[in-house]
């Protein structure tokens, strides 16, 4: 095996590993159990699941996806958030390997951790708040302290400042001026947190960018689903998904996402 080829595949099994430690995060933050402890067990019967029950991807077809106790169905999330960090670290993997003896540059991993990391938080985000709609404060924070770092290390302080400033300010205004008028709460605290976090890294005119098209595009999805009698007009539909999902055009694509711009201004 070519040391390329035994790097990739080192990435994947580290990508897949970090999804099984993802799926354990998805399951406990909103229940606000310990991460690290108690063991991992079966939410059905409670049974401790063996280390060999617990490798990524390959247990769960060995158990035939059921489990080992009770017999019970293990849901398809589980191999397939695996497989996805798999794959997701296969592509922010660095391309230029230089031979096994030397190794990898530290810039590109420290590019691969940041890249692997964002799109880590950002699943996370994503399937707890279409779940429980919440957007858990610990995930924030990790992003919080993700995108300072990156961003001072890269950007002016006042572009890093502001940005945060108008992504948690302007949304945090919109919500209050938005509770006197009706009554209600638009946007929740997780909501607003992640638009100030994202402020850090995207700079004032991306969070601006970020605001207006996930407002759009929530705005479509909600009224689509209530034309279609998907949802009622009175159902809360949790926003962190699209937020994420402009964010992560923003972040991982970034020359797709200019020229989209490009286009509609």
């Amino acid at each position: 095996m070519s040391s390329n080829l035994f790097l990739l595949v080192c990435f994947f099994i580290f990508g897949a590993m970090i999804g099984s430690f993802l799926n354990a995060l998805i399951y406990r933050l909103p229940r606000n159990i310990n991460v690290a402890f108690p063991r991992s067990s079966c939410p059905h019967c409670k049974a401790l699941i063996h280390w060999y029950e617990n490798i990524p991807i390959l247990s769960f077809f060995f158990l035939k996806g059921r489990c080992a106790s009770c017999g019970e169905k293990i849901s398809i999330r589980y191999p397939l958030i695996e497989l996805i960090c798999g794959i997701a670290s296969l592509c922010f993997a660095p391309r230029d390997f230089v031979t096994w003896q030397v190794g990898l540059e530290l810039f590109e991993l420290m590019y691969f951790f940041f890249f692997f990391s964002t799109f880590c938080a950002f699943l996370v985000h994503f399937l707890i708040d279409l779940e429980h709609k919440i957007l858990p404060d610990s995930v924030n924070l990790y992003l919080l302290a993700l995108f300072l770092v990156f961003s001072l290390w890269s950007n002016d302080y006042k572009f890093v400042l502001f940005g945060g400033a108008i992504g948690f300010g302007v949304t945090y205004l919109v919500t209050w001026g938005f509770y006197l008028l009706r009554g209600k709460i638009g946007l929740g605290g997780g909501d607003i947190k992640l638009f100030g976090v994202l402020g850090l890294y995207l700079g004032p005119i991306g969070v601006i960018h970020n605001i207006f098209l996930s407002c759009f595009l929530g705005a479509l999805v909600g009224g689509g689903a209530i034309l279609v009698k998907r949802m009622s007009s009175n159902a809360q539909l949790p926003f962190g998904p699209f937020i994420i999902v402009v964010a992560s055009f923003q972040i991982f694509f970034p020359r797709f996402f200019e020229q989209f711009i490009s286009l509609i201004i």
